[in-house]
Parts: C-alpha cells; structure tokens; sequence
C-alpha cells in the first residue's frame, strides 16, 4: 500500500504561485500513475492533473491548462504541481492519489490528507 503525504499549501493573493508537493511511502512505484485532485468548500472533488509513471504523459483539466504545472521525481517519490496565475476559483482543499490505470480517472485513490490552498483578493 501507498501513503500519500502533500505539503506546500497556503494562502496567496491572486496571480501569485504556489508549489504542492507530494511524498510516496510505502510500496512505491514508477510505474503508478499520479494525479491532483481538489474540492472545493460544498463541490465535488475534482481532476487537476495527471501524469504517467515514467512521467512522458501528462493532463490538465481545462480550468488550469497554461497555468499549472505537474512533474515527478521518481528518485525521491516525490510528485509536484506548479501553480502559477493563480486565481480565486483554485481555493480549494488539494489531494495527491495514485492509479495503477492513468487513462480511467476513477482508479485513481489511496489519497492523501491534502493540502489547502487559499487564494485571496
């Protein structure tokens, strides 16, 4: 079993940029897949980014393409999204999760705590 640890939320103003960061633990793999999720206060949780295991494939939801940014470091476990232009609909709680399937978005699991990201005015 994976554990999923992220880091590096917080509160920015508009347009500024954050760095999530996601540590594995456990049974890692470069194989798996992983991906960032959000929910917002009273919305579903929803698709950020994925990327594949060897890290070549990479997706973004429309509402974040040209702005965020995912990457991985296999040495160290380790998978990390760039947020730049950040706007006040990013506020959200940010989860990491892995899938041994990077094409169906629904086996993607074994969450982390997330990390909250708070974008103000």
């Amino acid at each position: 079993q994976v554990q999923l640890v992220e880091s590096g939320g917080g509160l920015v103003q508009a347009g500024g940029s954050l760095r999530l960061s996601c540590a594995a633990s456990g049974r890692t793999s470069s194989t798996y897949h992983m991906g960032w999720f959000r929910q917002a206060p009273g919305k579903e949780r929803e698709f950020v980014a994925r990327i594949s295991g060897s890290g070549a494939l990479t997706d973004y939801a429309d509402s974040v393409k040209g702005r965020f940014t995912i990457s991985r470091v296999n040495a160290k476990n380790t998978v990390y999204l760039q947020m730049n232009s950040l706007k006040l609909e990013d506020t959200a709680v940010y989860y990491c999760a892995t899938s041994g399937n990077y094409f169906d978005l629904r086996a993607f699991g074994s969450w982390g705590q997330g990390t909250q990201v708070t974008v103000s005015s």
